[in-house]
């Protein structure tokens, strides 16, 4: 048995008043649980390592973990542990991650009870980007302020696609989750709207996607709530909350018919294999840029958030209108990147998405926005 001893390691610092989170390693493969130890420890998860069955369970039925972390190359083995550990009162809300081949029935191993896959051989990238997502999920079923269930239409843009239809199913002060039908990019930002039963104003505010499952619900964490919006918010939590004397506060029972259902169940196969996923419509960067409007008298300062060989987003607190013909200005090292494109959504103190007017100049203007945009990636990773 391995345990992970943060502070002695120098994996981050730990406050002792806060719960430390734990796992626990379900395998005998030396070099996967070499990667997957590391992995956990710098990402701040006390790990205990198990190499077979017997013992894991034996754990289990004693201690809690957060994130257990199974091995299923040897698919029968793999699953029965799944299940046993899902009838476990300490451990049955446990994040499950899979580690499974490539030609192991993915949607079974899901249905049988993992949240999320890894496959392997396990890189470190891999994994990193699996366990930081479990983590997340994580540390959402840990939140102290309360999700109030709730059942609101609401319109959602994000990189790719805009005026997505989704349903609100919680709402918090601090994010929110819902159903699309819609896969959202792993880690992007959305941009959302909706009314609340008690308000007549929209709500309009920024997030960033935190964990999507194979159902496709999805938790998202405000990044931007204008005041107007923070101050309905606000109102409507106040009124759905009930305080308690001691502990944290509770929520009053609403009644949609999925509230039960465990919102951050999992990751499914989105973020199972997000490193496999580099073939999404738009490209996420954050490159400086200026933009002018038709009369092309005033710069706007503003930020691309993504970008594709068709089109961009654009951040800016003052986007122009629907239609608007725009001259987007990246400068670089080498020179100065002229694009023009038109408005073909805004959101009001966010930003807008423009399409690009590709023209014999255009292109190999619009190739050179993406070529700053993959080197800054190759830059910041």
């Amino acid at each position: 048995m391995i345990l992970g001893n943060l502070r002695s390691l120098g994996f981050g610092t730990y406050d002792a008043g806060i719960m430390a989170l734990t796992s626990l390693l379900v395998c005998a493969e030396a070099e996967a649980v070499d990667v997957l130890s590391r992995v956990l420890q710098d990402l701040d998860i006390e790990v205990e390592v198990s190499t077979n069955a017997k013992a894991a369970l034996a754990s289990a039925r004693v201690r809690h973990f957060d994130a257990v972390v199974v091995d299923c190359q040897e698919e029968a083995s793999g699953l029965s542990i799944i299940a046993q550990l899902r009838r476990l009162p300490e451990n049955g809300n446990a994040i499950v991650i899979a580690l499974v081949s490539s030609q192991s029935p993915a949607r079974e191993v899901l249905s049988q009870g993992a949240d999320f896959l890894i496959y392997q051989p396990v890189s470190r990238e891999r994994a990193l980007d699996s366990l930081r997502a479990a983590r997340g999920l994580i540390r959402q079923e840990r939140r102290i302020t309360p999700r109030i269930p709730v059942h609101v239409q609401a319109l959602l843009d994000f990189p790719g696609k805009e005026k997505a239809e989704a349903t609100l199913l919680e709402l918090s002060e601090s994010g929110l989750g819902l159903r699309s039908q819609e896969q959202l990019p792993p880690a992007c930002k959305a941009y959302l709207q909706f009314s609340l039963e008690e308000s007549e104003s929209l709500v309009r505010l920024s997030g960033e996607v935190m964990w999507e499952d194979r159902t496709g619900r999805v938790g998202i964490r405000f990044l931007n709530v204008p005041q107007t919006s923070k101050r309905i918010l606000h109102r409507w939590v106040e009124q759905h909350v009930i305080p308690a004397p001691s502990g944290p506060p509770s929520v009053k029972a609403l009644a949609p018919d999925d509230v039960n259902s465990r919102l951050s169940a999992g990751l499914g196969l989105l973020s199972a294999c997000t490193a496999d996923r580099r073939n999404l419509p738009r490209r996420a960067c954050s490159l400086g840029a200026e933009v002018y409007g038709e009369d092309g008298s005033v710069p706007h300062r503003s930020t691309l958030s993504d970008i594709s060989t068709g089109g961009c987003y654009i951040e800016t607190p003052e986007p122009f209108p629907q239609g608007t013909i725009v001259t987007i200005v990246v400068r670089t090292a080498k020179g100065k990147v002229c694009v023009a494109g038109r408005v073909e959504s805004m959101n009001p103190g966010y930003g807008m998405g423009v399409r690009f007017t590709l023209n014999q100049e255009g292109g190999p203007q619009v190739e050179q926005l993406i070529a700053c945009a993959e080197s800054e990636s190759e830059v910041k990773g």
